[in-house]
């Protein structure tokens, strides 16, 4: 009876760890994040979050100039909430799905790009530009989409075609033939911000995976003719444009530099520690744009020269990481991880460049926003979604080589 009884707590015992071990294998198969056994980066992520709080405050603030303020307000906590919501599940994801349909996301974002021509009630179209796709309560841009699915797309086609790529001239016409699908689309639009973007930062990885540079030179010159035929074809870019270069910035009587006088006027009224949160007088003013474009203006009055210090810290913290994880990541073979978090990186860096040189007065106004702090729907859900992608890569270069053959 006493050899039955060890017996059967044997097999008893046995069946229990074996079925232990299944439930493990099975709960570790359905949660990505348990396959990395990796945690986010708690520096980057806290970074991260710290930004979109101080850009819901601030966005918030500078809205206070509309009479539907709380609504921007309300509407700017749901774009955040939903785009924390993806961001999670994209850090539960593996690089490797996104490699796997990067050409279908890139061809659904092209015929998104064609649907904001529709007429209204689909289209919506905003001072002459169509770019916006409406969903009655949302309206949703795709030039926005095309600046991440681009990036997706152009670092499965440096891997897939890595010797055309090496050679002088066949990768940049496979790579101007792609770019240019989009850039046609994004023109139409006249979108030249995002077209610049896109453009730039394919441009970038190209140039990342071993490119000549020649030919990157003589691109990328043929690219910049382009868009300066394009702005003299356009007139209101092209006064937009003139009208800022041609005089000093206040003697200039033309009504297209206003905008950026009035972003210097509340900087300097803000002096190094600000007029207090909410207490900016600009916004009621002249100056456009203030909860999008302009809110480093409104940070610049309200918080003075220590909150423009902390948010140009901040994004430079951020992007140093990135561009760190994207160099881990290439020194562990992974180089799809490597191209896509570079190509973010890079996209972030000019268009943060880009957005604080205008507000600064450097540059002329042009519909850039700051990413994590403006106020926008697609914007902020794709910069939160492209940020989550660039945690996502770091915690798989943190894993054993076992693990991380995967995600090659």
């Amino acid at each position: 009876m006493n050899l039955n009884r060890t017996v059967e707590s044997l097999f008893s015992n046995y069946f229990m760890h074996i079925k232990n071990k299944s439930l493990k294998y099975s709960f570790m198969q359905s949660n990505p994040i348990m396959k990395t056994k990796q945690m986010p980066d708690k520096s980057l992520l806290s970074a991260i979050l710290l930004m979109i709080v101080f850009g819901w405050i601030m966005s918030f603030s500078a809205s206070l100039a509309y009479f539907e303020s709380y609504s921007y307000f309300f509407k700017q906590t749901l774009f955040i909430f939903i785009g924390l919501t993806a961001g999670l599940l994209v850090l539960r994801t593996p690089i490797s799905f996104f490699q796997k349909y990067s050409v279908p996301l890139f061809a659904l974002t092209l015929v998104l790009l064609v649907i904001v021509f529709f007429p209204k009630p689909i289209g919506h179209e905003v001072k002459g530009s169509a770019r916006w796709i409406n969903f009655i309560y949302f309206k949703f841009q795709p030039s926005e989409l095309m600046k991440l699915s681009m990036i997706l797309f152009m670092a499965g086609f440096l891997i897939r075609q890595e010797k055309d790529v090496r050679s002088p001239w066949m990768g940049f016409v496979k790579t101007l033939i792609i770019v240019g699908s989009a850039d046609i689309l994004l023109l139409l639009e006249t979108d030249l911000g995002a077209t610049l973007i896109v453009t730039l930062s394919a441009m970038a990885m190209l140039f990342a995976a071993g490119s000549y540079l020649k030919q990157l030179g003589i691109v990328l010159a043929s690219f910049f003719a382009l868009i300066g035929v394009l702005i003299t074809l356009i007139p209101n870019r092209l006064m937009r444009f003139t009208s800022f270069w041609q005089e000093s910035l206040w003697t200039n009587p033309s009504e297209k530099v206003d905008q950026t006088k009035a972003a210097l006027i509340g900087i300097a009224r803000g002096d190094w520690f600000g007029t207090g949160l909410g207490a900016g007088v600009q916004k009621y003013g002249l100056l456009p744009e203030r909860h999008t474009d302009m809110i480093f203006a409104v940070i610049g009055e309200e918080l003075g020269i220590a909150g423009m210090l902390f948010v140009i810290f901040c994004f430079f913290f951020i992007l140093t990481k990135g561009f760190n994880i994207a160099q881990s990541a290439l020194k562990k073979g992974r180089k799809y991880s490597s191209y896509v978090a570079f190509g973010i990186c890079t996209w972030f860096a000019m268009q943060i460049t880009v957005n604080i040189g205008m507000n600064l007065g450097l540059l002329p106004p042009k519909g850039f926003t700051l990413p994590l702090l403006s106020y926008g729907g697609t914007s902020m859900i794709f910069a939160i979604i492209s940020l989550a992608i660039i945690l996502r890569i770091d915690m798989e270069s943190k894993t054993d080589y076992s693990k991380q053959r995967k995600y090659v």
